[in-house]
């Protein structure tokens, strides 16, 4: 069954909602300069309320190693996510502890030459925007990925919503999904019946 993130989780309302849709990991963004950070002592207030089922991401772009670690311990984090110019050593440096995800902002097929040099968990695969690390609402060509060899499970993100997840689902068969700007009203506001309509859809293709 295709796993499903919510990304960019800012407040109780829309992290208990997705909850309540069976969501598989919600994401919180510590990362100051986007549009959906969220204070560490919120996201652990947060946290504390949610099912140990769900999976609790926090995302960071190029932090320093120390921050990340409190960060993650304080607000209870099980799978950190980097989505800056991070080294492969630096985010196989975590899997002592956290599951990771390493991000890769896709724009042609030469983009992909790096993904497996990542000892990491999983490969999450973004829109390329030069002015914009992540949540651009924009998706990328998938037909990049055909022929290519992924060694690790691949989370697909950039621009997916509720009208488009079906095919992404049909035509890549993702391990997961991830979703920020798809289901929001405004950055960092998450819509509820858009939630549901792409957890539906995303289950029908299951």
């Amino acid at each position: 069954m295709t796993k499903i993130k919510i990304c960019g989780i800012t407040n109780k309302i829309d992290a208990m909602n997705a909850s309540k849709l069976g969501v598989d990991m919600l994401g919180f963004v510590f990362y100051k300069k986007s549009k959906r950070y969220i204070e560490p002592l919120t996201a652990e207030d947060i946290i504390n309320e949610l099912s140990p089922s769900i999976g609790k991401v926090g995302v960071f772009v190029d932090e320093v190693e120390k921050n990340v670690i409190k960060i993650a311990e304080d607000t209870d984090l099980d799978t950190l996510q980097f989505h800056g110019n991070e080294t492969p050593e630096y985010c196989s440096s975590f899997r002592y502890k956290y599951k990771v995800i390493k991000a890769f902002r896709l724009k042609t097929k030469k983009d992909l030459k790096r993904i497996n040099d990542y000892t990491v968990d999983f490969y999450l695969l973004d829109t390329y925007k030069r002015d914009s690390i992540g949540g651009t609402g924009e998706t990328f060509d998938w037909k990049i990925l055909m022929d290519f060899e992924i060694l690790k499970p691949i989370i697909l993100s950039g621009g997916l919503n509720p009208e488009n997840i079906a095919r992404a689902v049909k035509e890549l068969s993702p391990y997961g999904v991830d979703v920020s700007t798809g289901v929001e009203t405004a950055p960092g506001k998450k819509d509820l019946t858009l939630m549901k309509k792409f957890v539906e859809n995303v289950r029908k293709m299951d």
